[in-house]
């Protein structure tokens, strides 16, 4: 791996630049060099496999509309972790107070390496593995059987059940390492919030690349491939003797606000990226990307620092909040009642409201 830094600063063996300027007709797959040998998966991606579907107004919701940043308000530290991620093929955990921007990386890297549409799985505390994996809808199958026996006045149960990949929905987890020569963007949303055995539950699959639905295994004598609904839009895949076993391991961001420690062997097994409160110009790129223009936008941003240092910390998105409402016509700088707003908005989040 080269270390040489070009003119710009920019290091030669970065592939994802953190700007969010797009590869334009460069395939990832020829910049991005072989997998080390231990992270080799061999699932044989379809021949008729279509691209990845786009999410544009998902992307720009969560980035704003502006294509690229300047390459000065990239962290370099950022880039450094995501282009290892890539390279070894690794889940990358990103830690760092609320609204720093820990799940938009998620969202750059994809726009940034066209790599389609975001495959999001917000964690909560019951969420497990499967739920992110697989859902069998077993009653609607069997309420369907049932419907087809009563419509064809079958009283001897002969007639052929609904097939069992119309039932088979794969989650986000499960979509993310279906086998494709190009990676999916993985998001696994705010993992903190989760029960204690969700990460080491996580290990296997990080580590084999693969895992089976178990309602097919049963059948792959009878049936050996089933088509299933995926977690994209109107989207499908073949599933052959009930497993699923990727090839291009996914580029998995996760996140987490640091409410709680995370087992040493997941630990072993992530990258890991902290990030940092954007400062000034970072904001105002911030707030130009969301096409929010005032002329306040200045004086706003100023204060929004001199109160995020005083409470311990603020999500960046309340100041695209406040700036919104300067701009809307709602509501005016000079207003009595303006200073009450955006005390309001700027409150620290774990103080009590007033």
């Amino acid at each position: 791996m080269s270390e040489t830094v070009r003119p710009d600063g920019r290091h030669s063996w970065w592939i994802y630049q953190g700007t969010g300027r797009p590869l334009g007709d460069i395939d990832l797959m020829e910049l991005l060099p072989p997998a080390p040998p231990w992270r080799v998966f061999d699932g044989e991606p379809p021949r008729e496999a279509g691209p990845v579907p786009e999410d544009d107004r998902e992307t720009d919701r969560r980035l704003g509309a502006a294509r690229h940043l300047a390459a000065r308000l990239v962290d370099p530290h950022e880039v450094e972790m995501v282009n290892a991620a890539l390279y070894l093929r690794r889940p990358l955990l990103v830690t760092g107070q609320p609204g720093s921007g820990k799940s938009s990386l998620a969202y750059r890297i994809a726009r940034e390496l066209r790599l389609g549409r975001v495959l999001r799985w917000p964690i909560g505390s019951r969420t497990t593995v499967k739920d992110g994996l697989y859902g069998y809808d077993a009653i609607g199958r069997a309420q369907a059987a049932g419907a087809r026996l009563s419509a064809a006045g079958d009283r001897t149960g002969a007639a052929d059940e609904p097939p069992i990949g119309e039932f088979v929905r794969l989650g986000p987890l499960g979509t993310a390492f279906l086998p494709r020569r190009l990676p999916r963007v993985l998001l696994i949303d705010e993992l903190d919030k989760s029960e204690a055995d969700l990460p080491n539950d996580l290990l296997s699959l990080f580590e084999d690349g693969e895992f089976d639905i178990f309602e097919l295994v049963r059948v792959r004598s009878r049936t050996p491939s089933v088509e299933v609904f995926t977690a994209d839009p109107d989207g499908t895949a073949r599933i052959a003797k009930g497993r699923v076993r990727c090839c291009a391991f996914p580029i998995v961001v996760i996140t987490s606000n640091g409410e709680r420690d995370f087992p040493p062997a997941f630990l072993r097994r992530c990258l890991r990226y902290e990030t940092k409160e954007p400062d000034a110009e970072q904001l105002a790129a911030i707030v130009a990307a969301h096409a929010l223009t005032s002329p306040e936008t200045s004086r706003l941003i100023d204060e929004f620092l001199n109160r995020r240092r005083a409470v311990g910390g603020l999500p960046s998105d309340k100041l695209l909040d406040t700036i919104y409402l300067a701009t809307s016509g709602a509501y005016r700088p000079d207003d009595e009642s303006w200073p009450r707003v955006v005390d309001a908005l700027w409150r620290q989040l774990n103080s009590p409201a007033r």
